[in-house]
């Protein structure tokens, strides 16, 4: 199987931290030369410096913020315009948005969610598309959740955007297809970073119960008895990159530990 990303370029958002960090590092791991995309520069710079160079890759990244539409549009235009090089494989992942029910929210949550994610991704994706056609490969990878498949309680402005972001992206792969160009998402089960601690400790709070009373009702609800990895969800991001899986498009793949109760 070649899984190997030598000589292609990656571009990773939200990769200071979690499973977009975890991402950029498999990447770069397999040669791809990365360039990170997240709003503070300094941690930029330091997870910059943790990727794999033994290939002789070249890292670089992009301080911009995403809740910031046209700040993220002139940052990636910029970025290319600069540098002059294709992206080939673009991953697209941004934290979620603030637990709550959805009856709840006021309607600048959600239009503040859709800007972050969706309107995000579509910007990102009219920056690099031309790349991607030009060199005959493109990987399009959505990092959503898999409350694409089966609404998650409490994360009602979260699942409402997910599902959207998951419809937009099986559109792309059908109008993307003939280019050699796949869109794919990934649905990450509950995994243990900082964002999954917010969850449990709102869930603590909300229903007045320990923290480790908390933990272990969400654990209880997956099969394989434990939370996942970031390095687990970057494998799977890694294997879609790759040359290998050019014939899988348009799936929503859970790497959720058998969590979903869905087929």
């Amino acid at each position: 199987m070649n899984l190997s990303l030598k000589d292609r370029n990656a571009l990773v958002c939200g990769s200071t931290q979690g499973i977009g960090k975890a991402v950029a590092q498999e990447l770069a791991l397999l040669g791809a030369n990365v360039t990170l995309i997240a709003r503070n520069e300094t941690r930029l710079m330091e997870a910059k410096s943790q990727l794999d160079t033994s290939q002789a890759q070249e890292h670089s990244y992009i301080v911009a913020d995403f809740s910031s539409p046209e700040m993220l549009k002139n940052a990636i235009e910029n970025y290319l315009n600069h540098n002059k090089k294709h992206i080939h494989i673009l991953v697209n992942n941004t934290g979620g948005p603030p637990a709550g029910k959805a009856i709840d929210a006021n309607t600048d949550d959600f239009l503040s969610a859709f800007n972050l994610h969706l309107i995000s991704n579509q910007i990102l994706v009219q920056a690099v598309i031309n790349g991607m056609k030009n060199a005959c490969y493109g990987r399009i990878i959505n990092i959503i959740s898999t409350s694409v498949k089966q609404p998650l309680k409490n994360l009602g402005v979260s699942n409402t955007i997910r599902g959207a972001v998951a419809s937009w992206a099986k559109t792309l792969s059908v109008e993307l297809a003939p280019f050699g160009i796949t869109v794919n998402n990934v649905l990450p089960g509950a995994t243990q970073t900082g964002r999954l601690e917010a969850i449990l400790e709102n869930k603590a709070t909300k229903t007045n119960i320990s923290l480790e009373d908390a933990t272990a009702e969400m654990l209880a609800e997956i099969p394989a008895g434990r939370f996942a990895q970031a390095s687990e969800i970057a494998n799977a991001v890694a294997f879609l990159a790759s040359e290998s899986a050019g014939y899988i498009n348009g799936v929503n793949l859970p790497v959720d530990g058998g969590r979903l109760g869905c087929l």
